[in-house]
């Protein structure tokens, strides 16, 4: 199928036409609430209109000087103490540092709703993981005892802290995208989640507003910030211990509710699913951010996470998520599709429920779901180095594309799988100010040269 057209809308009510794309006649005449919360997006832009509910589915640690100890947070304290050797994941947010400000907009372009993690990467051997008793590759929650025998063995090795987690990768990304220049305004990028009033809930506040992602949910009182070592052998298997902590209770409060009030995109990371209680928080704060005219994303974040909570998953996103990030297993396993299925059959499966879906491939590309149908996008060349973080960085070029208003689903898919190469060759998950600077100046050209009369083709695979 192939249209032509002056302005791209995706419709999800089943009472609309079938066809993907027809002409429209003007963007305020589309959808004007969400417009005027993009004041500064250029026309034309991609309008998600939200679905219709029918449609439903049945160590030293890098700690900024000057943070103070919290003496209710003991836990942490053998953490922060062991002779251990950290480095920041990224040197330049240092540099970035100075770009920041914490005067905050009057809406947020995007905000993360996810689990605030800080993370701690090494590198062991096979040995390593056997004398301990973990099993490689594996993801794990542990205790406050199991994360110290494991800090203690690490006594001596060389690794990176860094304020981690998979939505906090896509929003430190975007915001690097996003930054302001002579031709576009900034993109401004929030978080909310729970850290304690430790000294890891500081470092973690302050490395996401150095990347100009400003962490808006106060600290918890005598609360101890989650961490999550990952433990990568030499043949590139990552062993993940995590350790929740404070980050295991995301409250719905008054400081979230009013986050959640002012911004055009929330995006809620899947992870949360696996916490106590937490699918209260995320379906009061869906159900705000839908009532203030924004639009709901969701990660899909895991596999095993899906299975486990599927009901869960499929009741946010049966009634109020518009734009859906997952890889092509953990489509499968939101469409309870068998392995042989292609992640273009989940694709096309999603897209009769949520009005855009996201679904990457690996090294054979990725696919944009709309209106029952899969749009291709070809993997961007790049020579492999770490593909942990891939999917984080593509969802980041997905959002940007939107929020600079590019009309065309190839042109943004295209534009996320530059972002993805850009972090496939590099080692670690970050996308890096100078890689985002190069990308941002090539898709200003994009935007310029975008025509809205291109042709869009639906793969029939």
């Amino acid at each position: 199928m192939s249209m032509s057209l002056s302005l791209l809308r995706i419709f999800s009510s089943p009472h609309l036409s079938t066809s993907l794309f027809f002409p429209t006649p003007t963007l305020s005449s589309l959808c004007p609430s969400f417009l005027s919360k993009l004041p500064n997006a250029p026309s034309p832009l991609i309008v998600l209109c939200h679905r219709d509910a029918s449609a439903s589915k049945q160590g030293h640690l890098g700690v900024p000087e000057g943070a103070e100890r919290d003496s209710g947070s003991e836990e942490d304290d053998d953490a922060v103490e062991q002779p251990m050797r950290a480095s920041y994941d990224d040197d330049e947010d240092e540099e970035e540092g100075a770009l920041s400000s914490l005067v905050f907009p009057e809406r947020w372009d995007v905000l993360g709703l996810g689990q605030a993690m800080v993370d701690f990467s090494g590198m062991v051997d096979d040995n390593f993981l056997k004398n301990l008793g973990l099993e490689k590759g594996t993801r794990k929650v542990v205790n406050h005892e199991e994360r110290g025998r494991v800090l203690q063995a690490m006594d001596g090795c060389s690794y990176k802290a860094a304020a981690g987690g998979s939505l906090s990768n896509t929003l430190v990304a975007l915001a690097r995208l996003g930054s302001r220049s002579e031709k576009v305004p900034a993109i401004n990028v929030a978080m909310t989640g729970s850290v304690g009033s430790d000294l890891l809930g500081g470092f973690y506040r302050e490395k996401l507003r150095r990347a100009n992602v400003q962490f808006l949910s106060a600290p918890i009182k005598d609360g101890t910030t989650g961490t999550v070592i990952v433990l990568t052998t030499p043949d590139a298997q990552r062993t993940m211990l995590a350790y929740q902590g404070t980050s295991s209770t995301v409250n719905y409060d008054a400081s979230l509710a009013n986050a959640v009030s002012k911004t055009n995109i929330l995006v809620v990371e899947g992870y949360l699913f696996e916490l106590p209680d937490t699918i209260k928080t995320i379906t009061k704060a869906c159900e705000k951010a839908r009532s203030n005219g924004a639009l709901v994303a969701i990660t899909a974040s895991d596999v095993s996470c899906i299975e486990r909570h599927f009901d869960d998953f499929w009741e946010i996103i049966g009634n109020c998520v518009d734009l859906v990030f997952a890889n092509g297993n953990e489509a499968r396993a939101l469409c309870n599709f068998e392995a042989k299925e292609s992640a273009a059959s989940a694709a096309r499966y999603l897209s009769h429920f949520v009005p855009l879906v996201s679904v990457t491939d690996g090294p054979t590309g990725s696919y944009i779901g709309v209106k029952g149908e899969a749009v291709y996008i070809p993997p961007s060349p790049c020579v492999p180095v770490d593909t942990c973080g891939a999917g984080d960085a593509y969802a980041s070029g997905i959002l940007y594309g939107l929020l600079r208003g590019i009309s065309d689903l190839r042109s943004i898919g295209s534009l996320a799988a530059k972002v993805a190469a850009t972090v496939v060759g590099q080692q670690g998950t970050r996308l890096r100010i100078s890689d985002a600077v190069k990308l941002a100046e090539s898709f200003e050209f994009q935007l310029d040269s975008s025509s809205v009369g291109t042709d869009h083709n639906i793969s029939s695979v």
